[in-house]
């Protein structure tokens, strides 16, 4: 099963506002979702820190995200271009 990560933080207005566009997308393609808190992460927190929320597709050779604003439709679409579906 493929998955992705929806990263945020708490007290994300906007980061609400993806997660039910996400988990929804996903339940359509049989791809699981990882919620991750950038706050947990220097690294991330420096990286999406002003970019959440952020859907993120990592294996092994790259990383390929899509950044908020975004509805289904995009979201789809964005799959579909990496091809993750």
């Amino acid at each position: 099963m493929k998955k992705i990560e929806l990263l945020g933080t708490l007290g994300c207005h906007l980061c609400e506002l993806a997660e039910p566009i996400v988990y929804s997308v996903a339940k359509m393609y049989g791809i699981k979702v990882e919620q991750v808190d950038i706050a947990d992460d220097p690294k991330l927190t420096e990286l999406y820190g002003i970019r959440i929320p952020v859907v993120r597709l990592k294996d092994d050779t790259q990383t390929q995200d899509l950044g908020w604003p975004f509805d289904e439709s995009q979201c789809e679409q964005w799959l579909r271009s990496i091809n993750a579906v």
